[in-house]
């Protein structure tokens, strides 16, 4: 237990030097007396509330209340205003500034007055970026997920957040439905705060944190709306002045054991696509290396048991009552690693002792799985070196083992100029390949991947196609789509010599993606390859281009995921 004189914050707040005066001075400036803070934990409070988060509206009363739980255990909250990532709305891709939040992130808990943080978001870079900055700094830290939305409605049906918004744009492609009823679809979507109530990134992220030991147990998935959100974040805030007094720092709940444990959690929830880039990423800022390959080995092991969305039949709110990721993970406890410590001062296996499962259809029973096997597979091949990824729980089964020849775009404006030209030649049987897509060449590895059907296939009933790019997919997404293709066709991977009509091979059983085509063609083509320039020549873009790395590495940038430590400021 640390004493008062012990806290990083009082190196700001105590001592008689010429920067302690100056502190204080300031302090009273703020309207308050350094007398009720001096010797009490500083929790800085990250908060990616904007006006133009839908997903975070409701977190600046959240910060209140967690503001609140500080004051209650007799620490000092310190309120900060951090990147929004904003998922809807940031364009070319919130991926690309997901490295600058958890920059910002790090340099907030290391040079401020700070003992300790909590730390508020949700949407899906949010949650990756604040742990991985965190991660780094090294202080006592939680985290308190947004939550998820409230179901959506139309008419008599139930909507999930994108799944729904892409069934129904292609049933209005498709001449099923027409701008009145997208109109009413468009009211109903969403229709409260928080973040989407599919098993999207969002979700499968914020339970990632929970099954990591990073929240307080049971908060991921707690309603955005429902009042045990407002008493979670309360309790957060309490709880962080705790961690500081007993010097519980966030690398002491980062440990190999919960990223193997945030794997078998993602695999069992049918979880996105995106977890994988995200957790290499975090786990590179604790100095534990992961990679594809070990999501794909967790995959033959692990049962898929949340009946979720796009890959079952419910929503995060249905998930909450039916007993939520305690539940869950209740039933899994074979494969997790209990005797590990998290943020609630207990360990992992003490926070699932008294935890119930409701409803055996929304959270399945071992014996009665969504599927035996978890649905994501890693695919390796000439076509991706490195690895790609593919969702094929999500996918048209007849489509795991397919060869087709390639229709080949060179990035996403091209596709969209393209797509329902009538004289491009596609079928059923076409594999559709995006190139200019991954984190250089999007830029930021936006989330293209689920790549539109031609408006006359779709008209002819076709809903599925095999789809290759090196970008990435909404974790709402669904459908033959591989993605994460590495090296990317922008550094010269093996998707920037694909040209149309050649024949490519999707093997999901094998783990196998081919070019069928010989290596001494493939040679020439390489020869007469030509890098694309650069998009960005200044600015963060310029930084983001010159450092990230690749998508089977975590997309973070070298210098923020090699070892090494940073001095503590001198604040006198």
């Amino acid at each position: 237990m640390k004493n008062p004189e012990d806290l990083r914050s009082h190196r700001w707040y105590g001592g008689d030097e010429l920067r302690n005066f100056s502190h204080r001075s300031r302090t009273r400036q703020l309207g308050l007396n350094p007398e009720e803070h001096l010797g009490k934990p500083v929790i800085g409070i990250l908060n990616t509330w904007s006006d133009i988060n839908p997903c975070h509206q409701h977190l600046r009363e959240r910060a209140e209340q967690v503001k609140r739980g500080v004051w209650q255990a007799g620490g000092y909250p310190l309120e900060f205003p951090v990147a929004t990532l904003s998922e809807t709305f940031q364009k070319p891709t919130p991926m690309l500034y997901r490295n600058l939040l958890a920059m910002e992130t790090e340099e907030i808990l290391r040079s401020y007055p700070l003992d300790g943080a909590v730390l508020m978001g949700g949407c899906d870079k949010t949650t990756p970026a604040l742990l991985m900055g965190a991660a780094s700094a090294g202080l006592p830290a939680l985290f308190v997920p947004a939550g998820p939305m409230l179901r959506g409605h139309w008419r008599d049906e139930t909507l999930g957040s994108g799944t729904d918004l892409w069934k129904y744009w292609d049933d209005r492609r498709a001449g099923l439905i027409g701008d009145a009823e997208l109109a009413e679809l468009e009211n109903g979507l969403a229709r409260s705060p928080g973040h989407c109530m599919t098993m999207g990134t969002a979700s499968t992220m914020t339970s990632a944190a929970e099954a990591m030991g990073l929240t307080l147990p049971g908060a991921a998935a707690i309603p955005a709306v429902d009042s045990a959100h407002q008493r979670m974040a309360a309790a957060s805030g309490a709880r962080a002045v705790a961690m500081v007094w007993e010097d519980l720092t966030i690398s002491r709940v980062l440990c190999g054991e919960a990223y193997a444990d945030a794997i078998t959690t993602v695999l069992a929830l049918g979880g996105s696509t995106n977890a994988l880039i995200h957790l290499i990423a975090m786990a590179g800022r604790s100095g534990i290396p992961l990679r594809p390959g070990d999501f794909d080995a967790a995959a033959r092991r692990v049962p898929v048991l949340a009946n979720i969305r796009p890959g079952g039949a419910y929503l995060m709110e249905d998930f909450y009552y039916a007993g939520g990721l305690r539940g869950l993970l209740s039933r899994l406890t074979g494969l997790l690693h209990l005797d590990r410590l998290t943020v609630s001062g207990r360990t992992f296996g003490d926070t699932l002792r008294d935890a119930r499962v409701h409803n055996d259809d929304v959270i399945r029973t071992l014996d009665d799985p969504v599927a035996a096997e978890a649905g994501v597979a890693v695919l390796r091949g000439n076509l991706a070196p490195d690895g790609a990824v593919i969702k094929h729980l999500s996918a048209a089964p007849d489509l795991l083992r397919h060869t087709g020849p390639a229709v080949v775009f060179e990035d996403y404006r091209d596709l969209k100029r393209r797509i329902n030209d009538p004289d491009l030649p596609v079928t059923k049987d076409s594999v559709l390949v995006l190139r200019g897509s991954g984190p250089i060449g999007g830029p930021g590895m936006p989330e293209y991947g689920m790549l539109p059907i031609p408006d006359r296939l779709l008209a002819k009933g076709v809903r599925d196609l095999v789809r290759i790019s090196d970008a990435r997919m909404s974790g709402t997404s669904y459908g033959a789509c591989v993605l994460h293709v590495a090296p990317e066709s922008a550094v010269g991977g093996p998707l920037a010599l694909v040209r149309d009509g050649d024949l490519v091979t999707l093997d999901v059983p094998g783990r196998l993606l081919r070019l069928e085509v010989e290596e001494g063609e493939l040679a020439r083509r390489r020869a007469q390859w030509v890098q694309p320039a650069r998009r960005f020549e200044r600015g963060y873009g310029a930084l983001y281009s010159e450092h990230v790395t690749q998508a089977d590495l975590g997309c973070d940038f070298g210098f923020l995921a090699r070892t090494g430590g940073n001095p503590e400021p001198d604040p006198r």
